[in-house]
């Protein structure tokens, strides 16, 4: 096995691919990432699914080429110029896309429970954790990337991820794996 990917990758991903680089947006989801919540999705039938941070909508059509046809995802994003490149490609009955900022999102809707949650936006990693988490069902899985140093991050910012993780293991009520791969990868199920 190589650390190649090679997929079948999601109807529209090519054409959101396309549209997420001409956008100059570089905090994009990478493949290898986006193919595990593929993977992920699909062991959840009949689940309830959030995305915090849809971004152009790359990792969305992943989660959307893994859920069954009876499982919903809603997802989050603020920025009305990404947000159009996701809203264009991704036709599905299956998907609520929500143009509003996360935190006010998360404090409207604090009592909704689901059963993956990608976390992939400041509020429901570094902001708001507690409360994301409060979201999750039993047995609910909560995914995180980009916790590996990338060239992208501001200053101090491998200070917060570190602290996250610290914040991630002093809790008891998940069973939690570190992975060092693709951006650096944790992957959480709820007790």
């Amino acid at each position: 096995m190589t650390d190649e990917l090679i997929q079948n990758y999601p109807i529209n991903y090519v054409a959101i691919d396309q549209a997420t680089k001409q956008s100059g947006f570089t905090m994009a989801s990478d493949p290898k990432t986006c193919a595990l919540l593929k993977t992920l999705a699909g062991t959840k039938p009949g689940g309830k699914f959030l995305e915090l941070g849809t971004g152009t909508g790359l990792s969305t059509a992943w989660i959307l080429e893994g859920m069954d046809n009876s499982s919903v995802l809603t997802s989050i994003d603020n920025d009305p110029f990404f947000y159009n490149i996701a809203e264009h490609f991704l036709k599905d009955d299956r998907l609520s896309l929500v143009k509003e900022d996360a935190g006010e999102w998360i404090q409207n809707n604090k009592d909704s429970k689901f059963d993956l949650i990608f976390a992939d936006t400041w509020h429901g990693k570094y902001l708001m954790l507690d409360e994301v988490l409060d979201m999750l069902n039993p047995g609910g899985l909560y995914i995180l990337d980009d916790m590996l140093p990338q060239s992208n991050w501001p200053d101090g910012h491998q200070e917060k991820a570190m602290r996250l993780l610290e914040l991630l293991d002093e809790r008891t009520d998940l069973n939690l794996t570190r992975q060092c791969w693709a951006t650096g990868i944790v992957i959480a199920s709820k007790k």
